[in-house]
């Protein structure tokens, strides 16, 4: 598997967006991203931790 990118929450969402993703709410620090029935929560720091990135999308 390829390395992971260190990655800010904020540019994290704009690519999920790009994906078709779509900010449903948020709470705090996290934000819920919808696509179909599909949900996902993006912390909004700075970096993302990496093991937090790869265990979503390994899940979905």
């Amino acid at each position: 598997m390829a390395k992971l990118p260190s990655v800010s929450g904020k540019k994290l969402i704009r690519a999920l967006g790009k994906l078709g993703f779509v900010v449903v709410r948020q709470k705090g620090s996290h934000v819920i991203l919808q696509k179909g029935s599909n949900l996902l929560t993006v912390p909004l720091h700075d970096p993302v931790k990496k093991i937090y990135f790869k265990c979503n999308f390994e899940a979905g």
